[in-house]
Order: structure tokens, then sequence, then C-alpha cells
């Protein structure tokens, strides 16, 4: 999707998302405050500027636990890639038939493309199958971008299985057949050496039940394609062999680190992870993030969290009693366009 002024109408597969009036400086809104506390966190002073040195940082601890008052905006739009079983928003109870309004609306970037679009970036929000080939993904990738924006210079961010869609439409789709230049791509959190926990998944699954499980998978509306080629096998001997970076494109990344606590979603995948590969985000090791210029590593920060999925009420508990957060997702992203804008980019 592409943010366009409020009559605009919604695209079914992307969204494009144009700055508003007040989009730059970045400025926090009663808007936002409704929709996340997180957005209120704007750093007033009383927490140093990292900015300086973080060419040198290879390791962030509450770096992004604020929103800074001032970030620079990248010259080129931002086109924002989802990961596995990813989605842009999603509309809970809602019978169209019906004209029955959504109990909720849920989005991906929660919290973030509204905080890039008030500070002047344009941004598309695109939606691939879900779990999908890497390559039926990146072609869908391909078409929204191609219809959205067409011969447009542009900067990509990909999350999780997201930045493998992007490597493979930079390199082996828009490369053959151009029709809009990348000038960057910035992967956060994705396998690019594959996942220790994809390939313990399988180890476990008997061969024969294989067909079984992807058949009732499919009964569900789920594409199968996805699983396997996040295992590093895959990704080390096939699609990084046959995806090479492109000279044109400047290629970024980030990882991100912690440790679950008892009730942590991750905390058995996380210790699956660690025990093979090491530090890792519940899903992907810090190691398997590294691709290109490598930015840095965020500590205390989980698969989800990197896209702001912090539970609300743990945060806001964490802020009553003086213990953090130490992470903002959308502190973070705004990092992410203010490192792509001193770029150039």
């Amino acid at each position: 999707m592409i943010r366009r002024p409020p009559s605009s109408i919604r695209a079914p597969s992307a969204r494009l998302l144009t700055p508003g009036l007040h989009a730059h400086p970045f400025t926090h809104t009663p808007l936002l405050h409704l929709q996340d506390s997180r957005l209120s966190d704007v750093d007033e002073g009383s927490h140093p500027d990292k900015g300086a040195s973080e060419q040198t940082i290879k390791s962030y601890t509450d770096e992004f636990a604020y929103i800074r008052e001032k970030y620079d905006t990248p010259r080129y739009p931002v086109v924002l890639c989802h990961g596995l079983f990813g989605f842009d928003t999603m509309h809970i109870g809602a019978i169209e038939a019906l004209h029955v309004p959504p109990l909720a609306v849920v989005a991906y970037w929660r919290g973030i493309v509204d905080a890039l679009t008030q500070n002047g970036i344009e941004v598309l929000v695109t939606r691939v199958p879900r779990s999908a080939t890497i390559a039926e993904r990146a072609e869908m990738l391909h078409s929204q971008i191609s219809e959205k924006l067409p011969g447009r210079v542009i900067n990509l961010i990909g999350h999780s299985m997201g930045g493998l869609d992007a490597r493979y439409l930079i390199s082996n789709i828009n490369a053959k057949d151009p029709k809009y230049e990348v000038k960057s791509l910035t992967t956060v959190g994705t396998p690019h050496r594959g996942s220790s926990f994809a390939d313990w998944t399988f180890a476990k699954i008997p061969p024969p039940r294989l067909p079984g499980l992807y058949s009732l998978l499919n009964t569900l509306g789920l594409e199968t394609g996805a699983f396997e080629q996040l295992q590093t096998r895959y990704l080390s001997e096939k699609f990084n062999p046959s995806t090479p970076d492109c000279a044109s494109v400047n290629y970024f990344s980030y990882g991100a680190n912690f440790t679950p606590g008892w009730f942590s979603a991750f905390r058995g995948t996380w210790g699956i992870v660690n025990e093979i590969e090491g530090p890792n985000d519940g899903l992907v090791s810090v190691e398997s993030a590294k691709w290109g210029k490598y930015q840095g590593t965020i500590d205390g920060c989980s698969h989800l969290d990197i896209i702001n999925w912090t539970n609300r009420i743990r945060y806001n508990w964490m802020k009553m009693w003086g213990t953090g957060p130490k992470f903002n997702g959308v502190a973070f992203y705004l990092h992410i366009c203010d490192m792509l804008a001193k770029e150039g980019l």
C-alpha cells in the first residue's frame, strides 16, 4: 500500500503512503498517541544522541529506547517487505458481505508507517503470499512496486524472510526486466544463511508425513514453499550462490539478540538456535542476519519486538517501574531512514 491523502482508495495488495502536511520534521500527534503509547516516547534531551558514533557501534542497548526530535528524511521512497506469515493490515471480525466493520485492525508494521510518513517519507507497504516460495513472493513484490512506483528510485527494507524476497527481486527479477531502480536494501533479522530452527523442525518430521502435512496447510489456505527454503543448506548451497549482490545497490543489515523469559513465545525456538548458532532473536541468529554493511546487533530484542510487536502491557509496566523499555520499534525504523538519508539515499 502507498499512503495517500485521506480521500484515496486502498488497493487490495499494496498501500502507498505519502507524507502529510506536518510531515517534517517528525512530530508527535494526538492521533498517534491514541494508537500506541510508544509513539509518545520522544527524546527531550535527557538521553544523549548517539548518532555521531553509530558508525562504530556494533551492539545497541538503549539507543532506540526513545524517539529523537529530529530525523533526516531519505531522498527516495521506502518499500516495506514483510516476513513469513506477514501481511500489511489485517481486519479481524469484519464481514464484508454484511457490511460488518472489523472488531480490530492489526498492522504488521505497528505504528511504524505513521511515524515514517509524518517524517516526510513516502512509504509503500507491500503484501505478498504468506508462506510461498521466495521466488513467488518476490514476483508479487515486483508486481506491486512496478504498479505503484513505476520508474522510481526506491529503498527497500525487509524484515525476516522479506529480506530474502527483496534480494531475489533485485538480482533475479528487476535486474533482467527493470521497472524501477533499487538504491538500497536494508534487512532486519533476515536469515541470509538460513535458520537452524527450520533445520531442526524438518529433522523432527518424518519425510513420509510431509505430503499429508502440506496438504493440510493447503486446505487451510497456506502455501508451503517457504518452509524448506529457510533451511541453512538451501540458503548456503542454492539461494546465495544464485542470488549475487547487485553492484549498484547498497546492502545494509541489522541483527538482534535477547534472552527469553519463562513465558516468552520464543523460549523453545531460542534455545534450539542458541545451541547451534549462538546469539539470536528467537528465530534468526546474529550471524545469519549479517549481510552487506552490517550496522549492528540490537540487544534485548526479539524477532517480533523488532517490528514493534512488544506487548503493550509489558511495555507500560516496564515504564512504570523504571526498568525500561530499552527498545522502541518506531525509533528504530526512523533511525534506519535517517541512516539512509545520511548515505545520500
